[in-house]
């Protein structure tokens, strides 16, 4: 039943969002292409709800075709992060497309971050669990892991990935898939706006 009623407050939510952040979408667009050009918007694979991929929606924050020079993570430090795309990282204004993926039905407002294919098969059994709802735009592990960045600058950013954070954000999956329901979609959302202001 929450299933349906998620679905209709995903749809009201993003659209009131997608219209509210308008202005900020083009002023957005606007600095981006003045800083380092096109294309505006970065499009990833992702893996969604049953293993279906799609692409994720982002304003680019790096060089253009990033992911052929480095791996699908960055850390602070990555030389690949342009100048307005390290302003946009930290207040996380590069994740607000988002929203016309929750729209076209893709992701949830809340749900486990999508992640890539490649880094999912590491932990198949996990995932295979996981990805029986739909990934969010912000969860238990964003709000953990908001400085994610920094901890990947401690050395070889994709070994840390895949040996320390990603196993800790798999946790914190798990937690949201066993009190998943309102209230702890509220909590998550108040969390995360808490963890933008701070």
């Amino acid at each position: 039943m929450y299933g349906i009623v998620k679905r209709i407050l995903d749809i009201l939510i993003s659209l009131v969002a997608i219209l509210f952040l308008l202005p900020f979408y083009f002023a957005i667009g606007f600095v981006i292409l003045i800083g380092s050009g096109t294309p505006i918007f970065f499009l990833q694979e992702r893996v969604g709800k049953d293993w279906v991929q799609f692409k994720i929606i982002k304003f680019r924050t790096m060089v253009r075709d990033a992911h052929k020079t480095g791996p699908g993570i960055s850390s602070k430090n990555d030389k690949r992060i342009t100048k307005e795309g390290r302003f946009l990282r930290k207040f996380k204004l590069d994740e607000l497309p988002q929203f016309f993926n929750v729209l076209k039905g893709d992701m949830s407002i809340i749900g486990p971050r999508p992640e890539l294919l490649k880094y999912a098969k590491y932990f198949k059994d996990d995932y295979s669990a996981i990805l029986k709802i739909k990934p969010g735009i912000s969860d238990f592990a964003s709000v953990r892991y908001r400085n994610e960045a920094e901890l990947l600058n401690k050395g070889n950013s994709e070994n840390i990935y895949l040996s320390e954070i990603l196993p800790g954000k798999i946790l914190l999956y798990k937690k949201y898939l066993n009190e998943i329901g309102f209230i702890t979609d509220m909590k998550i959302i108040l969390n995360t706006i808490k963890g933008l202001i701070v």
